[in-house]
């Protein structure tokens, strides 16, 4: 107890915490985590809690598994770094390209892979690509990024500005030019006020209609989630992206899919996309699942067409200029093809599948309570959207309420929008955790309905 008052103090007077107002902080006290497996952590109590989020939706295969330690410790005894950079190149991540590239369609040509450290770098890197794709292929003025109205794609000026949840973009400006937001497919709260099937996808009209003011031939790229998550655990109907699929070929555009939390089984699927036949990414991007984050990872993956065009059109004195110090770290890689492996042999894209099924259908019962306005997801990623408000109070008063009762109770989930709070444990779950968490989130919500009337 003593150790954990001495860490506390020493957080609060010099660690900084993402997404965290300073002056809010230091009334609060942190959340101290000091071990994990499996599904389950501990605090700095002794207490145990269920990680119904995947840490930040990524520890997809669970805490601190055995195979993976296991594959970063055999690398680090072997090589611990070596640049990439102007050719050099280390086994684990030729391993890895190699591998991911055997995961796709072949079809689509997705056979070319730059390593990063997360997400954020992988949108990064991709926008830059498509950017810089168009430019050598005689067509700078195509050059804007479209994105959607509560995506979120990261942390980078370029990422931010290509985020559609507003408040990222308070008091940074001026933000880079050139990103556009298009709607969202958000059903529940429809910006046309429409409802789905009868809404002629008014939502995808948006996107169409854009193009054509700001003029197809000035669009480089969409970027789009396969389900929105952190603006609220957004699927979109089914037909949405063989649609969105259909006018990127309309109109020359490439269809960036940001597959950072949908990738590696999350939806119930290997890859968020392989829901919808047909709809072909031209450039992915990968981050949490491909490690479980027991070593910071993420891929940047094109396909080999726009690879060799660049080749082509670039000046052969110029390389490419774009790249980060660790970018194929031979650490990163190796967990990642360790961790491929762990959820291939232990079948957790099919337990997403059919557990994720599970939990919807026992948290769909959670709409009978009064402040439940919504339950949707897919796989082991859902979300409950709240219509609670109390006069006085923060209008996200609501889901920071509902998180915080569900850690007092043992429970650890999170709230990302001014009305969700999501659910998404690791892939590894059982259905005895899985009723331990709905117990906990039952409790909760009946606490949170006396505590906001």
């Amino acid at each position: 107890m003593r150790d954990k008052q001495r860490l506390i103090e020493l957080d609060k007077k010099y660690l900084m915490h993402p997404m965290m107002n300073p002056r809010h902080y230091s009334r609060a006290e942190p959340k101290l985590v000091v071990s994990a497996q499996g599904v389950m952590l501990k605090d700095g109590d002794g207490r145990e809690i269920i990680d119904g989020f995947s840490g930040l939706w990524c520890m997809t295969v669970g805490h601190n598994h055995p195979r993976i330690i296991e594959a970063v410790n055999k690398q680090m005894k072997e090589l611990c770094f070596f640049s990439s950079f102007q050719g050099s190149t280390t086994p684990p991540s030729i391993e890895l390209a190699a591998r991911l590239a055997g995961m796709f369609d072949p079809d689509y040509k997705l056979t070319r892979t730059w390593f990063t450290c997360g997400g954020s770098e992988s949108n990064e890197s991709n926008i830059k690509i498509a950017r810089l794709y168009n430019s050598l292929a005689g067509r700078p003025e195509k050059n804007k990024i479209l994105s959607r109205r509560l995506s979120y794609h990261g942390m980078g000026l370029a990422t931010t500005a290509a985020t559609g949840i507003l408040p990222f973009h308070d008091n940074i400006g001026p933000l880079p030019g050139g990103f556009i937001n298009v709607a969202s497919p958000y059903c529940y709260r429809c910006e046309f006020g429409k409802t789905w099937p009868d809404c002629g996808l008014e939502c995808v009209k948006d996107i169409e209609r854009t193009i054509k003011e700001e003029g197809p031939e000035t669009v480089a790229a969409f970027i789009a989630e396969p389900v929105i998550g952190a603006g609220g655990v957004v699927p979109g109907p089914p037909e949405y992206f063989p649609r969105v699929r259909q006018i990127c070929d309309k109109y020359d555009i490439l269809l960036i899919l940001d597959e950072v939390i949908t990738g590696f089984g999350r939806t119930g699927k290997m890859f968020g996309h392989q829901h919808w036949e047909g709809v072909r990414p031209d450039m992915m991007s990968l981050a949490k699942g491909i490690s479980s984050a027991h070593v910071p990872l993420g891929a940047a993956v094109i396909n080999s067409d726009i690879y060799e065009s660049i080749g082509e059109n670039l000046d052969p004195q110029k390389p490419v200029m774009h790249g980060f110090t660790y970018m194929n770290h031979p650490v990163s890689c190796a967990a990642g093809l360790a961790c491929i492996d762990v959820i291939e042999e232990e079948g957790l894209v099919e337990k997403a599948a059919n557990n994720g099924k599970y939990l919807l259908d026992k948290l769909g019962t959670f709409k009978d309570f009064d402040c439940i306005g919504d339950v949707r997801g897919m796989g082991l990623m859902s979300v409950l959207d709240l219509e609670v408000y109390k006069e006085g109070q923060p209008e996200n008063i609501g889901p920071q309420t509902l998180v915080e009762l569900c850690w007092q109770k043992g429970l650890y989930v999170r709230s990302s929008t001014k009305t969700t709070v999501s659910i998404a444990p690791p892939m590894s779950i059982t259905r005895e955790e899985i009723d331990r968490l709905l117990d906990i989130l039952d409790s909760a919500v009946r606490q949170l309905e006396k505590e906001l009337k």
